[in-house]
């Protein structure tokens, strides 16, 4: 039992340990919002220079994604050749026996250093089932992964569509990305619309680190299907008579794609079968600079005719109807569109416009296609005069993302703000493409935005915001 003086003296020293470790009290400050760095990394900061631990790790689509799927990732040049293990993921730590595939590996010079980037195909595997799998770097391995097989066509899909990332990706970007994955938390498919990254002015190699971070685990949770847009080529020979654009050396090594893409654009176009819809990928850069619009569109025109399935999406960078000012993009309308209506595609899902806006097509009185343009990233341009009278519904200043559920004859789409917010909803219903219907839904929709800023804070008035 303690004594009389002991019990006395405990208020007292609990009083003094309250003193001691109390929090100091601070009045609240704001700032004014100032111009941000492109990434979160500091000049001259070697922040992701490779290492043998294995990073920016994707899982890509196979073509036919039921039975397989691609990996690549990135090491240290002293890595050669690593290792793939995958198994059907159980619920014991002990995995069992695991296959194991060696990838192909191809080097790269960036201003973080000489890097490994390696690919490896995985087939023969079981459709709608779960995989875990991990990737090998210099005597080192990741985590344990998990990634699903595409299920039978009949199986219930929901995937996620997110145009441009581009710019301030770790700082802006991230929260989208980490918003669309709390709301859809089934989704099993990602779409890229392009300009991933800004790339150039010598910070090319971060952005895409900071890309892979704003993805976060997406990236292998899901699996992930870019399209390439304008920046994720460069300009050779700039500002003279044999300027030309040139697909930057990330691409081929950051993605492992189908080798299914139309003549003259192999590497950036490609098609593959999710799930009961056709994916085609398509490549606007190279059809309006690079002058292979034709053989694109009677590629995409081959590959729709071959669609077994009951729906179809076209993916791609530049927008067919231009919502910014001054955009026009005249090779893909007179030869890629006419495929998309005849073909009737579904839903055509672009970027480049940093706006949003819905249409329909040339008939606006069918269902399909039904053409977005749509913009995850802090770069925030202006609508057109002709985007306000054409689509809508239309948004300025605005992040969003968008889901996408295909249920036998339906399909359901919801475009989201940052914040989670509905801002776009319709259905298309029918089992034929003769027979769609579009439902609009506006239940719950928030108002529409517009910018009320005069000129971004660089004071640029053709903007909203950098």
């Amino acid at each position: 039992m303690r004594s009389r003086s002991t019990l006395s003296r405990a208020p007292r020293l609990l009083m003094l340990s309250a003193c001691l470790f109390a929090a100091p009290v601070f009045a609240d400050s704001f700032v004014k919002t100032e111009v941000e760095a492109n990434t979160l990394v500091p000049a001259g900061v070697m922040h992701y220079a490779p290492t043998v631990f294995p990073d920016r790790i994707v899982a890509t689509p196979a073509q036919d994604a039921a039975t397989g799927f691609a990996v690549s990732w990135r090491t240290a040049a002293s890595v050669e050749a690593p290792l793939v293990e995958i198994v059907v993921a159980g619920d014991s730590p002990d995995t069992g026996p695991r296959r194991r595939i060696t990838a192909r590996s191809a080097p790269l010079e960036s201003e973080n250093g000489l890097a490994h980037f390696h690919r490896a195909d995985i087939d023969g595997l079981q459709p709608g089932t779960l995989y875990a799998w991990r990737v090998q770097g210099g005597d080192t391995w990741s985590p344990w992964m998990q990634t699903r097989t595409a299920a039978a066509p009949d199986a219930p899909l929901t995937l996620l569509y997110f145009g441009d990332t581009q710019n301030k990706n770790a700082s802006l970007s991230t929260r989208v990305l980490r918003e669309a994955q709390r709301n859809a938390p089934d989704a099993t498919l990602a779409l890229f619309a392009g300009d991933l990254v800004s790339g150039g002015d010598g910070e090319d190699d971060n952005e895409w680190g900071e890309w892979f971070d704003a993805v976060g685990p997406l990236a292998t949770m899901l699996v992930n299907a870019p399209a390439p847009g304008n920046h994720e080529y460069w300009e050779e020979f700039e500002d003279t008579p044999q300027e030309r654009r040139v697909l930057g050396n990330h691409w081929s090594r950051t993605f492992a794609l189908p080798d299914n893409g139309a003549p003259g654009a192999e590497s950036t176009t490609y098609w593959f079968d999710y799930q009961g819809v056709r994916v085609v990928v398509l490549d606007g850069t190279s059809a309006l600079d690079l002058d292979t619009a034709d053989a694109q569109a009677a590629w995409l025109d081959r590959t729709l005719e071959a669609n077994p399935h009951r729906w179809s999406i076209a993916l791609i960078h530049q927008p067919m109807y231009s919502p910014r000012q001054d955009r026009d993009n005249v090779a893909l309308r007179e030869r890629v569109l006419p495929v998309l209506e005849r073909r009737r595609v579904d839903l055509v899902l672009q970027g480049h416009d940093h706006v949003y806006g819905r249409r329909p097509g040339e008939d606006a009185a069918r269902a399909t296609p039904q053409y977005v343009v749509s913009v995850t990233g802090a770069k925030q341009y202006r609508l057109s005069d002709g985007a306000r009278r054409d689509m809508a519904p239309t948004a300025e200043d605005t992040q969003l993302f968008q889901i996408i559920r295909l249920d036998g004859d339906t399909l359901h789409y919801e475009s989201r703000t940052a914040t989670g917010r509905l801002y776009d909803a319709f259905e298309i219903r029918g089992a034929t493409p003769d027979a769609r219907t579009l439902h609009e839904i506006t239940e719950g929709r928030i108002a529409p935005r517009d910018c009320d800023r005069t000129a971004t804070l660089k004071g640029r008035e053709d903007r909203c915001w950098e």
